[in-house]
């Protein structure tokens, strides 16, 4: 079976409004639930892991239920850094299948986006979604211009980032692998020398940061219904 870490053990605060993002409300429901939803709809995933802060764990169970939610299977505490979070939630799992790891403040992704990218690493081990960039990239060192890249060559990496479960266990068994600065499995799985595929996503899968994310996503949704 394939399952959805959700990763939502962070308190961030670069948003404002007092309460960890993944908590607080747009159109009336938790960032988190909106997330949740997509996979929900989703025809690849059969159950969701959600890792969240310590002290949100005990009462998450009854909040998914009152939405509705079927596919979550446990809500446990992530760790100090993203990476230890990612790999509580992967030390849960069992079996063969493919693991989608993915942002909880990203909860404009489309299920056939999930679907897309999960078959991908079905296929061949290593999937993520992600979307073109279209502004010029400058690459710089002390102010100055080193040069201009290729810009059809680059991409915003996204999340979900889907891996045959072995191959993510390989990965996060290596040296370094739970430092703070690793933030994205991919990068993780090419230390291994394997391949990542790329499923092209889109600009509205957005991971939720500032405040001025909440009011976008606010118009969004509004915008949906």
């Amino acid at each position: 079976m394939n399952v959805a870490i959700i990763v939502a053990a962070g308190r961030g605060s670069r948003a404002g409004g007092g309460r960890a993002k993944q908590f607080r409300e747009i159109s009336g429901i938790p960032v988190i639930i909106h997330t949740l939803r997509r996979f929900e709809r989703s025809e690849t995933i059969g159950e969701t892991v959600v890792v969240l802060p310590a002290d949100a764990c005990a009462e998450f169970p009854a909040l998914a239920a009152s939405h509705g939610l079927r596919k979550v299977a446990r809500a446990l505490a992530g760790g100090e850094t993203r990476a230890e979070s990612v790999l509580r939630g992967l030390e849960t799992l069992g079996g063969p299948g493919v693991v989608a790891v993915h942002d909880g403040v990203r909860p404009f992704v489309a299920p056939e986006e999930i679907d897309r990218t999960v078959r991908e690493a079905e296929t061949y081990g290593a999937a993520l979604l992600a979307a073109p960039v279209v502004d010029t990239i400058k690459e710089a060192e002390g102010g100055a211009v080193l040069r201009t890249l290729e810009r059809a060559r680059l991409w915003h990496a996204q999340t979900p980032q889907c891996f045959r479960v072995e191959l993510l266990r390989r990965a996060y068994a290596q040296p370094g692998a739970l430092l703070p600065d690793v933030t994205d499995d991919s990068a993780l799985v090419e230390r291994l020398g394997a391949s990542v595929r790329i499923v092209r996503g889109g600009a509205h899968n957005f991971k939720i940061t500032t405040e001025r994310d909440f009011a976008l996503a606010e118009i969004l949704l509004k915008g949906s219904q």
